[in-house]
């Protein structure tokens, strides 16, 4: 069954969970997983691609656009097709996307913009309620 993992930032700025998914994909790439971040609109996946380039000056993750690449160890995408990943699911949308249940993990990354805070609120009673394997991070600092 898929594990969920809400990551709560101390922060209240949005932009800081597109730093921190830079930060899980890399841990979680150079493990070994593949990664889908699945992001909210062409804008935040634009800008996630940019942050992924310059988000550590000495090292590389390998992504770039899902529909591009779908095979590619590190994909971002805005639509329903996550291509053939089925690992991690890093989650920056608000709403929870269809085809979550092919993951064996999602990552929920939370900061304390009150939008943001209330969808990933929705977002854990849902999963809760459907029986998935919850486990909440709360960091004190990014």
């Amino acid at each position: 069954m898929t594990q969920v993992d809400f990551y709560i930032l101390p922060s209240a700025d949005p932009l800081a969970r597109l730093d921190f998914a830079c930060k899980l994909t890399d841990k979680a790439w150079r493990l070994g997983h593949r990664v889908y971040l699945h992001c909210s609109d062409a804008a935040q996946r634009e800008e996630l691609d940019a942050r992924l380039w310059r988000f550590k000056g000495e090292t590389f993750v390998p992504h770039g656009p899902v529909e591009d690449d779908p095979d590619a160890p590190v994909a971002l995408g805005i639509g329903d097709d996550p291509g053939q990943h089925q690992d991690l699911l890093v989650n920056l949308d608000l709403r929870i996307p269809e085809f979550f249940k092919r993951f064996a993990r999602i990552a929920e990354i939370v900061v304390e913009e009150p939008s943001i805070r209330l969808a990933a609120r929705e977002s854990f009673r849902f999963y809760r309620e459907q029986g998935y394997p919850l486990q909440d991070h709360r960091l004190q600092r990014l």
